[in-house]
C-alpha cells in the first residue's frame, strides 16, 4: 500500500479522514507548510526521524522547536542521530518532507514532544511534501499512541 494510502487508512480508522488536506504548494519545510496552510510556523508539527540502538524512531515537535541534545541523551541514553537520505524513506516509509507519525513502517516508535502542547491543534505532514492533517493535540495522541517526551529546547 502506498504511504499516503496508509496515512489515509489510519485517519479513517479514527474517523478523521476529513482532516486530510492536500495542497497545491509544497509543505516540505515548516516555513513552506505554514505559508501553504496560512498559519504561523509554531502550528506546524515537524516529525523528526532518528536512528537509535533499538531501531528507528520519530519525534513530533512544534514547528519552531529544536532538539536539545542533552535532553535527548538523558531520555534515550544515547546521542541523537538523524536518519539521512534514503534511510528516511527506507526506515519510516515516508519521503523527506513528508515524514509523519501516521502509516509508518512496522517497528517505528512514535514520540510526541511537550512543545506541541503550546497550541490546541497542529498540522503534521501526511506522507508527502504537499499535504497535512489538522488535528487537536488530543487527537494526535489518540491516533499515534505516541509517548510524551520533553527533548526540545
Amino acid at each position: 500500500m502506498e504511504n499516503i494510502e496508509r496515512v489515509k487508512q489510519q485517519l479513517k480508522e479514527h474517523h478523521l479522514e476529513d482532516r486530510y488536506i492536500e495542497l497545491p504548494a509544497s509543505t516540505a519545510t515548516v516555513a513552506l507548510a505554514a505559508q501553504a496552510i496560512g498559519c504561523e510556523e509554531g502550528l506546524i508539527a515537524k516529525t523528526l526521524s532518528f536512528n537509535t540502538k533499538s531501531g528507528p524512531i520519530v519525534i513530533v515537535v512544534m514547528g519552531t522547536a529544536r532538539i536539545d541534545n542533552k535532553k535527548f541523551k538523558e531520555y534515550f541514553k544515547e546521542k541523537a542521530s538523524f536518519l539521512k537520505g534514503e534511510e528516511v524513506t527506507n526506515l519510516t516509509g515516508h519521503p523527506i518532507g513528508g515524514v509523519c507519525p501516521f502509516g509508518l513502517k512496522e517497528g517505528v516508535k512514535i514520540y510526541l514532544d511537550e512543545s506541541l502542547k503550546k497550541y490546541p491543534y497542529t498540522y503534521p505532514a501526511a506522507g508527502a511534501a504537499n499535504n497535512a492533517v489538522k488535528l487537536t493535540i488530543e487527537e494526535l495522541q489518540n491516533i499515534t499512541r505516541g509517548i510524551w517526551v520533553d527533548v526540545c529546547k
